[in-house]
């Protein structure tokens, strides 16, 4: 495709049977249950990546698993295609609709099914607002730990679909490490169900394949997630240093000395005036670089890793250092933080939130690198991001009603995403991949490593027809990669060719 986020083609043949695509839907889903004018479907025309827009051809929100497949099957037998949709929020266009198919909106699966805190863990269903799950066990001790920003807004069944992480994923792990079991539905409509409330589950990791397959492999309608006991103490660290390499080598020599934050996060100091300005959380506005560091667990061992991050910040000319005295402060420290995007709406009209990974030791030169390119462009970038684990979130302002800025803005975000993986890290950390970083899949894998991970597409979609012009930046007809096979548990896998 020339530009990088251009979606394949339209299908008329399939728009010519849309009416009679309508009526089915309407026999499996009665009521309000599907949406087909034009008004209706305005609010599904985009996710999070809203400078990219697509009606659907048809909306559908079913209530039940059994509905779900039934819309799966019809669609398998018709050749209809379906692109699943969470809460909306994925900021990779990951569940952008396509013209040509059904939207298949989840936003119903709304309910928390069961609580087990004998086991641990819950069972949800995938509409379930990622904070949803915190708030129904929080009265008990317990919580639910990966925690992204819009955490508010995105769904469970979104966080599986893009392996989404947060604030305290450095300590407590991503969805994938935080993840029991799923109810999920084939192409095919077989509705099957990978692990449990079991803590491992035999065989292949077929749990472990689903889980950031962004809604191309099955459609997911329960999930059962491991709860965690609430830490006794967590105190947070403010440090504000001079220049953001002093910040970003802060980052590196806090982990080197074998300390893991519960949570460490960065932000520049356009971030922190906006945040400050929007949430007025009291950081230091002449810092260049910003540092929130988490401790957490017992009394004792909180006093201690405190005194020792605020010691390493002092060694590497931290100007401010400020420990929240009780739990309202340091709500209030990350307030800031996970208002962040919001706030840089406040001096842009628009911009583009990406999402890449790099070693910690290559912070400061992936930071330097990133203000020249800025200049090259002739954009503003704002950094806030996941700075334990390497997981960048450059925010690059623009405005959308300019085309040439749109283009600028579209070339900036390739090459931080090619600088991440120069220096050895990877395109996506939690956002995934969608239509976003589709065409510089090519940049971090082999056309080999692509073809592998095509014919796992096609075992499980051999049509092609969940989520299509979605992670890969060319399809192939799944004869092409080998003949497929149907094994004994009924889920299908290729032969592999020699090479």
């Amino acid at each position: 495709y020339e530009r990088s986020m251009e979606m394949p083609p339209l299908d008329p043949a399939i728009l010519a049977r849309r009416s009679d695509i309508v009526a089915a839907l309407r026999a499996i889903v009665p009521g309000e249950g599907v949406i087909d004018d034009l008004d209706g479907m305005r609010p599904y025309e985009c996710d999070a990546l809203s400078a990219y827009r697509q009606m659907p051809m048809v909306v559908v929100l079913p209530e039940t698993a059994a509905q779900v497949a039934a819309i799966l099957r019809y669609c398998q037998d018709h050749k209809v295609k379906v692109v699943p949709r969470g809460g909306g929020t994925s900021l990779s266009g990951g569940s952008m609709p396509i013209g040509d198919g059904i939207l298949l909106a989840m936003g119903k699966f709304n309910r928390v099914l069961e609580i087990d805190y004998a086991n641990r863990c819950a069972r949800v269903q995938p509409g379930v607002t990622n904070l949803g799950v915190t708030k129904a066990v929080e009265h008990e001790g317990f919580y639910y730990a990966p925690d992204p920003s819009s955490q508010i807004a995105c769904s469970i069944g979104g966080n599986v679909a893009e392996n989404s992480g947060g604030v305290h994923c450095l300590k407590y792990g991503l969805t994938t490490n935080n993840l029991l079991g799923i109810e999920m539905v084939l192409m095919n409509g077989e509705i099957v169900r990978l692990g449990g409330k079991h803590l491992d589950a035999g065989g292949y990791d077929l749990l472990g394949l689903m889980t950031g397959s962004e809604g191309l492999l099955g459609v997911v309608t329960e999930v059962t997630v491991r709860l965690l006991r609430k830490p006794s103490t967590a105190r947070a660290v403010l440090l504000g240093f001079p220049t953001e390499a002093g910040a970003a080598d802060c980052v590196a020599a806090v982990i080197a000395s074998g300390i893991i934050p519960g949570g460490m996060e960065m932000m520049d100091k356009d971030a922190t005036k906006c945040a400050e300005a929007y949430v007025g959380a009291g950081y230091p506005l002449d810092a260049e670089g910003l540092l929130i560091v988490e401790l957490d667990g017992p009394p004792v061992e909180v006093d201690y890793l405190v005194e020792r991050v605020a010691e390493i910040a002092r060694g590497r000319g931290a100007t401010t250092i400020r420990v929240s005295h009780d739990e309202q402060e340091r709500v209030l420290f990350w307030a800031g933080r996970k208002a962040a995007f919001p706030a840089v709406g406040q001096i842009s009209p628009d911009y583009m939130c990406l999402d890449g990974s790099v070693p910690r030791g290559k912070l400061v030169e992936v930071l330097a690198e990133m203000r020249r390119l800025s200049k090259q462009y002739g954009l503003r970038v704002v950094n806030v991001f996941h700075a334990g684990d390497g997981n960048l979130h450059p925010l690059i302002l623009f405005d959308a009603n300019d085309p040439d800025e749109l283009r600028r803005c579209e070339e900036l975000g390739a090459d931080i995403l090619r600088l991440c993986v120069r220096v050895g890290g990877v395109l996506t950390g939690e956002h995934g991949v969608g239509i976003e970083k589709r065409d510089l899949m090519g940049v971090q894998f082999t056309e080999i490593d692509l073809d592998q991970q095509m014919r796992v597409k096609c075992a499980f979609d051999p049509d092609h027809l969940l989520n299509p012009g979605k992670v890969f930046p060319q399809l192939r007809r799944c004869a092409e990669l080998g003949r497929l096979v149907v094994t004994q548990n009924r889920l299908p896998f290729p032969d592999i060719p020699r090479f």
